[in-house]
């Protein structure tokens, strides 16, 4: 869960990051200066990236849980269920067909990693599909496992160099993301919702970051609670704006505003049902995560329509 909390705390700030100048390196200067084609350019690179990062990678996570069982199913241990890997089309990733000129120095290390990120995603893929069929056909039966074992090894590597290369993309191009944020929010109509909005989505991350790991230790009630408390006031000043932009083609915000709310006040009651289902026995139940997992998918999906 962590890994997917991390893709979708970059994808939450990808439309909405205000930085100041300073501190900010040559490239983001660049891209200050370049205007606004420029920056959209980049903003469009980032947030096609992030989506098909977050998408991608949960299919190569399924698929590396899915080795792992298939290892032991042919070992001949007991697997009452494979885990599901259902087929994904990675759409964004389509959608990227170069790298913008605005990342300046870093385009061709960019290139780079992007090149081995979609090479490895390809070939992960792949060598999922050979260990399904010698799975289903039961060929481990024929090399007690010897072939599940190799595969395995080879998925978890190479699902290693994917997520390297993805986190290499995120941090070459975050400078330069952000000075064109800065551009396209400088005098934009919406800047205090999309700004308020952002901080909400930030919390939240913030509230998912302590729920994983109190997920994999103990659940803190007390710590939960407070937490708990601290996103309800944001969500509560978010709720509370009036959507008073005057632009007319900006109107349709105003339900996009107002249903990201409602999904944040959902994310709200699953996280209460978590207190209460996780303090007596003082561990968070898998399917209450699951909820705040789900729940969170909907709120950031709803964020990305509104600041879209």
């Amino acid at each position: 869960m962590k890994k997917v909390m991390m893709f979708a705390l970059a994808l939450s700030l990808s439309a909405a990051t205000i930085s100041c100048k300073k501190g900010m390196d040559k490239i983001g200067n660049a891209v200050l200066k370049a205007g606004e084609n420029e920056s959209q350019a980049i903003i469009d690179f980032n947030n096609d990236f992030l989506d098909s990062y977050k998408t991608s990678s949960r299919h190569i996570e399924n698929i590396v849980k899915y080795a792992e069982s298939a290892v032991k199913k042919s070992h001949g241990e007991t697997v009452y269920s494979m885990p599901m890997v259902i087929n994904s089309m990675d759409y964004s990733l389509s959608k990227i067909k170069d790298v913008p000129s605005g990342f300046e120095k870093d385009k061709t290390l960019i290139e780079t990693d992007f090149n081995t990120y979609k090479a490895k995603r390809e070939s992960i893929e792949k060598k999922y599909e050979e260990l399904k069929s010698y799975i289903t056909s039961e060929d481990y039966k024929d090399d007690k496992g010897a072939k599940a074992e190799a595969l395995q090894k080879d998925i978890e590597a190479e699902a290693q160099a994917f997520f390297t290369a993805g986190e290499n993309i995120l941090t070459k191009i975050k400078p330069a993301t952000d000075a064109a944020e800065e551009v396209i929010l400088k005098d934009h109509p919406m800047k205090e919702f999309i700004v308020s909005s952002k901080s909400l989505m930030s919390f939240m991350d913030s509230v998912m970051d302590l729920l994983d790991k109190q997920y994999a230790g103990s659940f803190n009630e007390a710590e939960a609670q407070k937490k708990y408390d601290e996103f309800e006031k944001i969500v509560s000043i978010n709720s509370s704006k009036v959507f008073n932009v005057k632009e007319q083609q900006y109107a349709y915000k105003k339900t996009e505003l107002e249903t990201l709310n409602k999904k944040a006040s959902d994310f709200l009651d699953k996280y209460r049902k978590l207190i209460r289902d996780s303090k007596s026995t003082g561990k968070i139940p898998d399917s209450n995560i699951q909820e705040m997992d789900s729940a969170y998918e909907s709120v950031l999906n709803s964020y990305n329509s509104f600041v879209k």
